[in-house]
């Protein structure tokens, strides 16, 4: 894939994902370089509603650009460089404050996949306290390297984990996969919780269904169509 079409699709996906309500004017999505493993792509510090081509900045994994910059940088870019560094298969990270999704951090219900189009994220999600290693006199930011060394330990197998109080992260094996399987989780989110609403047991999504989603081919026809009427939708099928 030539550079031009990842620095689209990193535009792309910003805008989709602000236009789901997945970002808001905070969050961030970045992509791994197809060439230099131990770099990544990733928007200067600005909302994901209004990325351009020109915001995306390039850096290496201990979150230093690579070209003199001097424009403002998202603190949490070490997020990034952490799952990058310790996930070799890894290649785009989001980060997002979802409202739907902070109650599972705060509270002993367990996040679970339950319905079909999340089957990939992980049987049983896992939840990160920045206090639990460094303390309680943080903001709960992901700001050093070692904090996101530390966040990206709990996540595999699970392509997603939550952090308390503050959101969750995503990765994946590519861009298109990682925004499809984050426009839907919210929507989990919202069906798990009112579903415990009806006090019965909740029927899961089975390891044998978890399993069969992973098998599924991320570069399919069938897996793009969401990622092509969503760009549409955000006002850059332009960039497709």
């Amino acid at each position: 894939m030539s550079m031009e079409r990842i620095i689209k699709d990193l535009v792309i996906a910003n805008r989709i994902l602000a236009n789901e309500r997945v970002l808001d004017s905070f969050g961030h999505v970045s992509v791994r370089h197809p060439e230099r493993p131990d770099r990544y792509f990733l928007a200067r510090s600005c909302s994901p509603g209004i990325v351009e081509e020109s915001d995306i900045v390039e850096f290496s994994l201990d979150g230093v650009p690579i070209k003199s910059e001097n424009r403002p940088l998202y603190l949490e870019r070490h997020l990034h460089g952490g799952m990058y560094e310790t996930h070799p298969s890894v290649n785009a990270v989001l980060h997002a404050h979802a409202d739907d999704m902070l109650p599972f951090t705060i509270t002993d219900i367990p996040m679970r996949p339950v319905i079909q189009s999340v089957g990939d994220m992980g049987a049983t999600i896992p939840v990160w306290d920045i206090a639990d290693k460094f303390g309680d006199d943080t903001d709960l930011l992901v700001c050093t390297m070692d904090q996101g060394r530390d966040l990206a330990r709990c996540l595999l197998p699970n392509k997603v984990a939550l952090l308390r109080g503050h959101g969750f992260v995503s990765v994946d094996l590519n861009l298109i996969s990682l925004v499809r399987l984050a426009v839907f989780l919210p929507r989990n989110a919202r069906v798990l919780m009112a579903a415990t609403t009806l006090g019965t047991p909740i029927k899961a999504i089975k390891p044998g269904e978890i399993a069969a989603r992973l098998r599924l081919d991320p570069g399919s026809p069938s897996m793009r169509r969401g990622w092509e009427y969503w760009a549409r939708e955000a006002g850059c099928g332009h960039l497709l």
